[in-house]
């Protein structure tokens, strides 16, 4: 499957909002944006500065107004942000066009999960599915020729355990044929996954289900929850089948507070998605050098290490950058950071180098 890979994709970076909503409320906004300020020069084309949330709930997010007010937006990006209900799309819409959060595209997304619809969103999943015929009609209203749909947690639930390919595509029938009762065609795509339930083989067997009973969707979108560890090889094998849209965070930053997992459900680093697709002849816009220097000032702005490889064992040398082979041992992460900090930082180690033919050690 690997001719169907694509030639460029667009990778979101989620780490203002998905990233820093489970990270400690008291971050002082001066250093949100300085963060901010430093993933603007990543190379990223679209960046999310939080969500637009009841402070009640995620606390984190109670200093939203004054970042979407003093950040310096840097051309060619565009911002947006997360918004749940009316109240926090006006508050968004407010910053506009600074901020944009007006959609140009209609989706109905469903949860397979209730329990966790009814805990992240306080909608029961029938409510969801009820608001369906809503969207389609103002779809309808602005003359678009394509919807889109979404599965929320598709995989399984830490609540309800595992889901089958059998339900998702009984959701995912259920809102095609809403669509296309209203005389509109569907060609995207996307699953929103927060309980880490994904695995290569799950999301192969659902892109490939869903590619051969509605062949007008081209388009997938992942964002996908690191919770086992196999987040990016289920990136890996969207990307395969043709995936161009993926959300990821610096250093894999992020985690849902509703799901059971908090901090541990962690996200799909920045630095080590690039990197892969980088490898792999796939263009994404971003400068890898200054991913790891954007994660480097994550990581001081959260006051911990984040989870990310790339960032701490760097890119993979070539050329000029290539090790010394008399270097000393490098065994801690600050050592191994000579790759951006110079040799300074491994200076004091031992050296297993011998000149000539002498024995190694």
């Amino acid at each position: 499957m690997n001719d169907q890979l694509p030639r460029s994709v667009k990778i979101t970076d989620d780490t203002m909002r998905e990233g820093l909503q489970i990270e400690n409320a008291d971050i002082p906004v001066s250093e949100k944006l300085r963060l901010l300020d430093a993933l603007g020069e990543t190379g990223a084309k679209v960046i999310s500065i939080g969500s637009f949330a009841h402070p009640k709930w995620t606390p984190q997010m109670a200093c939203i107004d004054e970042i979407a007010e003093t950040f310096v937006p840097k051309p060619g990006i565009t911002y947006t942000a997360a918004v749940f209900n009316r109240k926090g799309f006006e508050r968004a819409d407010k910053w506009f066009p600074k901020i944009n959060v007006r959609r140009t595209l209609f989706s109905t997304q469903v949860e397979l999960c209730d329990s966790f619809a009814r805990r992240n969103y306080n909608r029961t999943q029938a409510q969801q599915i009820a608001s369906i015929d809503d969207t389609i009609q103002r779809a309808c209203k602005a003359g678009v020729e394509y919807g889109a749909v979404g599965l929320g947690n598709p995989f399984g639930s830490n609540f309800e355990g595992p889901f089958s390919l059998d339900q998702r595509m009984e959701m995912m029938t259920l809102m095609m044929d809403k669509w296309f009762q209203a005389g509109l065609k569907v060609n995207r795509c996307s699953f929103s996954e927060a309980m880490g339930w994904n695995t290569p083989l799950a999301v192969r067997e659902t892109i490939l289900a869903i590619k051969d009973k509605w062949p007008d969707i081209t388009d997938f979108h992942c964002h996908f929850h690191n919770n086992r560890g196999a987040a990016i090889a289920s990136y890996y094998e969207a990307l395969q089948l043709g995936a161009r849209e993926f959300d990821t965070c610096l250093g894999g930053m992020g985690g849902c507070p509703y799901c059971g997992n908090g901090r541990a459900a962690g996200h799909v680093p920045t630095e080590d998605f690039v990197d892969l697709c980088h490898e792999m002849g796939i263009e994404t816009g971003y400068n890898l050098a200054k991913l790891i220097e954007a994660v480097a000032i994550a990581e001081e702005v959260v006051g911990h290490p984040l989870w990310g490889h790339v960032s701490k064992a760097g890119p993979r040398p070539r050329g000029d950058d290539l090790y010394p082979v008399d270097m000393p041992f490098v065994e801690t992460l600050e050592e191994a950071a000579h790759f951006r900090k110079g040799s300074s930082v491994y200076a004091n180690q031992l050296s297993p180098w011998q000149q000539g033919d002498a024995l190694f050690r």
